[in-house]
């Protein structure tokens, strides 16, 4: 499997993430399997230059570099279908988009449902410059740099 840091900043990604962190015992199992699918993962029946793993214990990520051979829509099914098998294994929904991660002021990442974040913030529980983390980035060049920005400047804020 090829190496996260030799992906073109152009490379494709899908961010899943948890309600919780993942345990030790769950990224030991997962990361390899994790491994294994972006290994042998295929787009009409083309090898696809992929990684996947898990990050800062929360987030899921499948990364493909579209530069080597695009991921088709019945490739994309394969990867979706596959992170259905780890939600309900791990007994997380990885395809909750309405509960948000954000840093707390000791830097660690806490999370809401998107129904308590106004009332979070008019608490102080999180403020305008609460790191939040933007899983709608598409590529590597943009988790690198727009994933984890200030509540003000995402999309987040609309719901304080």
């Amino acid at each position: 499997m090829a190496n996260f840091d030799a992906f073109s900043p152009n490379s494709r990604l899908w961010i899943y993430q948890g309600q919780r962190p993942f345990t030790a015992e769950e990224q030991a199992e997962w990361n390899p399997k994790l491994q294994a699918f972006a290994s042998a993962w295929l787009s009409h029946q083309r090898q696809l230059k992929a990684w996947g793993g898990i990050l800062q214990d929360y987030f899921v990520v499948l990364m493909v570099d579209e530069e080597q051979a695009d991921a088709s829509g019945c490739s994309i099914d394969k990867s979706v279908a596959f992170m259905k098998e780890m939600s309900q294994a791990t007994g997380q929904d990885l395809f909750e988009r309405m509960f948000f991660l954000y840093r707390n002021e000791a830097g660690q990442i806490e999370g809401l449902p998107s129904t308590d974040f106004a009332a979070a913030f008019a608490e102080g529980k999180i403020k305008a410059d609460s790191p939040v983390f933007n899983n709608l980035v598409q590529t590597k060049a943009e988790l690198e740099s727009k994933w984890e920005i200030p509540l003000a400047e995402s999309w987040h804020k609309n719901f304080v």
